[in-house]
């Protein structure tokens, strides 16, 4: 018996160790397998790149389409390139572009391990750094050898480059290549060439200011570019000398002398501009930013956009009603102006003036202006969210909240007026109680999922307050996102996101990119119906009756009330468009008002877009209402009676037959509301493939304020 146990233990240990050895086998096989397919790639990838001495392919010019395939303009393959030896570029700038591309560029052979895994490490936490993995001398591999693809293969080949470069080359050849190598924007190549575009001087006589500033400007040629963005240029020249100081090659002192030094950026050189200037620029910065200035300059891309050239030049003719006040020194006429349009229901962007001169400062995109009354919609929004309905009553007297005493723009008061009322003729005071009724958080929520991103919720300074109700905004909204924003109600409560450019082909063929709309569910589509029934009296009756241009639409007129912008934003069930007014250095625009000459040129300009656009009414959906109403308390009457208002209500919001009562302050209680809360929203629709509405968030407890 002890025998026959000890036959099966050896039999197991046998077979247990045969198992052993074969799973130890395969798993030699595999390793050997994996790793000759990964030398095999490895192998292929070294013998496929370009070698040091290879040619380059000819460049040629990328060309960018409106949406009717119709040639908008040619992108010119020519470098601005001026060579210049190390010994002239300052050591300040060396070492600016040291601190902040490549810290250990001394130091290591061509790729840096340790930046490598301080890079992965960064990704896997989910920090940051302030450098990354690339080294100096891989970005010139990549600059001057490679393609800007962001394949595995590339990779390879940029680090194995990198590698014989340094073998080939010292450190300081190697970074005067790359000196002369690297793009700035604005067609410059090279720090010679970029010291003319944007300081006029020779690069050896750039100060510390200037250099920190140019070495900022590669990160991200268009958006860092000092004639387009001196804000952002700044914020960046900033970290720039911050990376100096960390790595010691200059004091914190000199570095707050430095970014205390006010600097004299270049005047543009007047320029033809082209047509649709402005748009152009704005699609060419988004291609540099994903493919590289060389692909666009050099690698003859086909570039298919959403514009639409007949609208771009309606666009360009309104404007021309902008009047001219004064020419500053920069030889740009004052005030300046911006109108985009948006088709809401694609998200694609038909016709964009950012201004006019040849500047080429995108208003349209980065101007962020204050939008006074045209900020109001987000507050009635949150209002119709919260159970009010355009008959709800509220008196319109004069108010106080703590130390905040909100006035009308002319200084009058109309007693109990409705919100229907209230939103066609912009009463501020109205405005600034729904606000204070429903919480400031929620006008700024729903303005936030309409794509306003500008908004500051934290902070010391911050927009969650009551003057928001009427557009005074700690940094303000950009047309772009302002017109996208209203394009939310045009299309049924859902925010398509706005898009310039459709689909990119590169010189053989290929489609690098093609666009795929983002559409998201934010507002319920009734709220968003009865907010936009409301805003067509602000056309048809209100203070947008300039903007008329008889067909259904609904709009918003703007003013600031120190006059130093002007607003109309609107839209059809077709087409979304913002048009601004304003000086670049805010100055007094003599009284002009949104319903002037904003709401003339939005007229103009819609007109003609909308010329061979047949007419047709905004979709009324399921679960809207009407009932007979009096304007004088909100309450339902007989429809027979002289003085019954049709108003349309969103189901269960409607009055009661039986009317409410005055509360003690003397106001009509506000329809829907019991006991001080108000109605649910009423659920939202099923939006099949768009994402769901989200719920606002809870209002901050408030102490009790005083009316």
């Amino acid at each position: 018996m002890s025998n026959d146990s000890s036959s099966r233990a050896e039999n197991g240990r046998r077979s247990k160790g045969k198992w052993l050895t074969i799973a130890a086998i395969a798993i030699i096989v595999f390793i050997v397998m994996i790793t000759g397919a990964g030398l095999g790639f490895l192998t292929a990838s070294i013998h496929t790149m370009p070698s040091l001495k290879g040619e380059i392919r000819p460049a040629a010019s990328s060309q960018v389409f409106d949406i009717n395939g119709r040639l908008i303009t040619t992108i010119h393959s020519v470098e601005n390139r001026l060579p210049v030896s190390l010994s002239k570029v300052p050591k300040d700038l060396q070492n600016a572009f040291v601190a902040t591309e490549d810290a250990r560029f001394y130091q290591h052979i061509g790729v840096d391990p340790r930046a490598i895994l301080r890079a992965i490490f960064a990704n896997v936490t989910g920090g940051g750094v302030s450098e990354g993995a690339s080294t100096i001398t891989q970005q010139l591999a990549r600059n001057a050898l490679l393609s800007q693809e962001q394949t595995l293969k590339r990779k390879i080949q940029e680090a194995v480059l990198a590698i014989q470069i340094e073998r080939q080359y010292s450190k300081a050849e190697i970074l005067e290549l790359y000196l002369n190598q690297i793009y700035f924007g604005q067609g410059a190549y090279g720090v010679q060439a970029a010291a003319w575009v944007y300081f006029g001087k020779n690069v050896e006589n750039l100060n510390l200011a200037e250099c920190a500033m140019l070495a900022g400007i590669p990160k991200s040629p268009n958006y860092f570019n000092p004639l387009n963005n001196l804000k952002a240029a700044k914020e960046r020249q900033v970290v720039v000398l911050d990376q100096m100081v960390k790595y010691d090659f200059i004091s914190q002192d000199t570095a707050n002398k430095a970014k205390a030094n006010e600097l004299k950026v270049a005047s543009r050189s007047p320029g033809s501009g082209g047509e649709a200037a402005y748009f152009v620029d704005y699609v060419t910065q988004q291609l540099i930013d994903r493919y590289g200035a060389d692909a666009v300059y050099k690698d003859g891309l086909k570039v298919y956009t959403s514009l639409d050239l007949n609208m771009q030049r309606a666009a360009e003719k309104a404007m021309g009603k902008l009047p001219t006040y004064r020419t500053d020194s920069k030889g740009i006429k004052q005030p300046q102006g911006a109108l985009v349009a948006i088709d809401p229901h694609s998200g694609h962007i038909k016709a964009m003036v950012g201004g006019r001169g040849s500047d080429q400062f995108n208003r349209a995109v980065l101007a962020e202006r204050q939008p006074g009354s045209a900020f109001k919609p987000f507050v009635y929004l949150a209002a119709i969210e919260n159970g009010m309905t355009p008959a709800t009553i509220v008196e319109d007297k004069p108010v106080t909240f703590g130390n905040y005493s909100p006035t009308n723009y002319d200084h009058k008061y109309r007693g109990k007026v409705s919100l229907r009322t209230a939103l066609e003729n912009s009463l501020n005071v109205i405005a600034v109680k729904l606000a204070n009724q429903v919480g400031p958080e929620k006008p700024l929520y729903y303005a936030q999922q309409m794509g306003i991103s500008t908004l500051v919720t934290r902070g010391p300074v911050n927009d969650v307050n009551l003057a928001m109700a009427l557009g005074g905004l700690s940094r303000g909204v950009t047309p772009l996102e302002l017109a996208g924003a209203y394009g939310v109600l045009a299309n049924n409560g859902v925010r398509v996101e706005p898009t310039a450019i459709l689909r990119v082909v590169d010189r053989s063929g290929r489609v690098l990119e093609q666009h795929q709309p983002k559409e998201k569910a934010v507002i319920n589509e009734r709220s968003a119906y009865i907010l936009t029934d409301m805003m067509r009296g602000v056309i048809t009756r209100g203070t947008g009756g300039g903007a008329n241009i008889g067909r259904p639409a609904a709009g918003k007129t703007g003013t600031t009330s120190d006059h130093l912008d002007a607003w109309f934003v609107g839209f059809t069930p077709d087409l979304v468009a913002a048009v601004w007014m304003g000086s670049d250095t805010p100055e007094y625009l003599n009284g002009i008002t949104g319903g002037d000459i904003p709401a003339t040129i939005w007229h103009d300009f819609m007109m003609a877009a909308l010329e061979k656009v047949p007419a047709r009414d905004f979709i009324r959906p399921s679960g809207i209402v009407s009932a007979a109403v009096s304007p004088k308390d909100g309450q339902l009457v007989d429809p027979k009676s002289k003085d019954a208002h049709n108003e349309i209500f969103i189901e269960g919001t409607q009055p009661k037959p039986k009317a409410p009562t005055d509360d003690k302050n003397g106001e009509m209680a506000i329809p829907g509301e019991t006991n001080g809360k108000s109605l649910p929203p009423p659920p939202t629709k099923p939006t099949g493939p768009t994402s769901p509405v989200q719920p606002p968030p809870p209002a901050k407890p408030e102490p009790p304020r005083k009316n």
